[in-house]
């Protein structure tokens, strides 16, 4: 007979991995428990994918009115503090630190801090627990390394800086990835002076070129952010009136005051809780697992953004139910990420799937690619749209590969992209596909046809 154990199945991390491996175990009938230290549903749920959703919601609309003529003597005022309690009563309507969802499929919900203290057993604070499989799901935290006097000065995070309930007149952004960018155009959208800071020559350094250019061209033309890329940022500074930055440009030492700071400095995978105990190797940039999400403890699974791989809510869910399906069906099916799409929240949005072409030079592979500026269709000038493209790769059979989106609703246009990729289909096969006159999508049939052979 077997050793017997607490729990078959304990996932440790609530987030969108975690919540999706807890709610498939459960299926097998078997008992699971679910862990979470903070917010049940995860940082996503509670601080980062809703909360962003509402604020940017509300902010993108009320710039937009301001641009309208029509509306150009009008007193467009709001009470900010009601953009936070929306953000709230969302959270609550989405099941934003609500167990129920768990427990009502029967999943058992612990609070605390898990520590693992060997291959089978668990430590919550004084209570010890066993199961016979983990799933960690533990995600990420901010990354503060190498800026001194951090733990001297009061700075917001991507978790707390579209929660404030005061709107400042001036806001610093460290940082000018996804994160850093939504939260720049956030505030300036609602009339803060802002500026935003970033290591890399251009904004938004994961993504192709014409994308950082982009974004900088709206900010500063549209926006009115004052840009500074190339900074290092290399101490933070308070006093009783103001806060300071400290960074370095140019090989010059600069420092500017500022109101609010904001890090928005990255992320890096959360490791801290004894996984040496039960011999599950990692290293800093996040837990070693093989195709299956095994760790080097054959009975214990790691998902999500604790791997130290890109981060995002449909990657992380996907490793959650793959993870959890193999285990109750002992089977060995591998994610396919093909095709899966990548989303930045700004006005205009930025959709990615499949390669993009840094990918590609550094593969040293033969590629075509075109690009169709959103001013060269008929809906940039219905609806007053200057900035944004569709940039489209394919191989050398015409088969598309990867594909880029900068527009006011690239999130919806990017799915039929999705397809293309993970289908294999042909330029000619997108071409030829209908599309709705006058929208956007026309980007996406012109950037097909430009991919098509020359006729001779």
């Amino acid at each position: 007979m077997g050793k017997k154990y607490d729990f078959k199945y304990i996932v440790i991390g609530s987030g969108p991995a975690g919540s999706a491996a807890a709610l498939t175990l459960v299926k097998s009938k078997k008992r699971v428990a679910l862990i979470e230290n903070r917010y049940f549903g995860g940082t996503n749920l509670n601080t980062r994918d809703i909360p962003y959703k509402v604020a940017l919601d509300f902010s993108h609309t009320y710039h937009k009115l301001s641009l309208y003529p029509e509306f150009k003597n009008q007193d467009l005022t709001f009470n900010f503090p009601t953009i936070a309690a929306r953000e709230l009563n969302t959270i609550m309507k989405t099941g934003g630190n609500d167990k129920k969802v768990f427990e009502n499929a029967g999943v058992v919900c612990l609070d605390g801090y898990a520590n693992l203290l060997d291959q089978h057993t668990i430590a919550i604070g004084q209570q010890r627990i066993t199961a016979e499989y983990f799933v960690l799901a533990t995600g990420s935290k901010l990354k503060t390394g190498g800026i001194s006097g951090i733990d001297r000065v009061d700075y917001l995070t991507p978790n707390t800086a579209v929660k404030i309930r005061r709107l400042p007149k001036v806001v610093t952004i460290i940082g000018g990835g996804s994160t850093g960018c939504e939260i720049a155009e956030y505030y300036a959208e609602l009339g803060v002076k802002v500026l935003l800071l970033e290591m890399s020559d251009l904004l938004l350094p994961r993504e192709d070129r014409e994308v950082g250019e982009t974004i900088t061209d709206y900010f500063t033309r549209r926006l009115g952010i004052s840009v500074l890329t190339g900074c290092k940022v290399v101490a933070l500074e308070e006093d009783n009136f103001s806060k300071y930055i400290v960074f370095q440009t140019n090989g010059v030492e600069k420092m500017i005051r500022t109101d609010y700071i904001v890090l928005a400095t990255g992320s890096e995978p959360i490791l801290d809780y004894g996984l040496e105990n039960a011999g599950v190797k990692f290293k800093n940039s996040g837990i070693n697992v093989d195709k299956l999400f095994q760790t080097s403890a054959k009975n214990i699974y790691a998902i999500g953004d604790c791997l130290g791989n890109e981060s995002s809510t449909e990657r992380a869910e996907k490793e959650g139910l793959t993870v959890a399906m193999n285990l109750v069906n002992k089977t060995k099916i591998t994610v396919d990420y093909k095709g899966m799409p990548r989303i930045v929240n700004l006005y205009p949005e930025i959709a990615t799937t499949g390669f993009n072409e840094s990918d590609l030079i550094r593969r040293d592979r033969d590629y075509k690619k075109s690009i169709v500026k959103l001013d060269e269709i008929t809906a940039s000038k219905i609806y007053g749209i200057e900035h944004g493209f569709v940039k489209l790769l394919s191989d050398k059979n015409s088969h598309i590969i990867g594909a880029t989106i900068v527009a006011p609703n690239a999130s919806l246009m990017i799915s039929e992209l999705s397809i293309a990729v993970r289908h294999n289909l042909t330029a000619l096969e997108l071409a030829s596909t209908p599309h709705v006159c006058n929208s956007f999508n026309e980007a996406i049939k012109l950037a097909a046809k430009k991919l098509l052979p020359k006729k001779r």
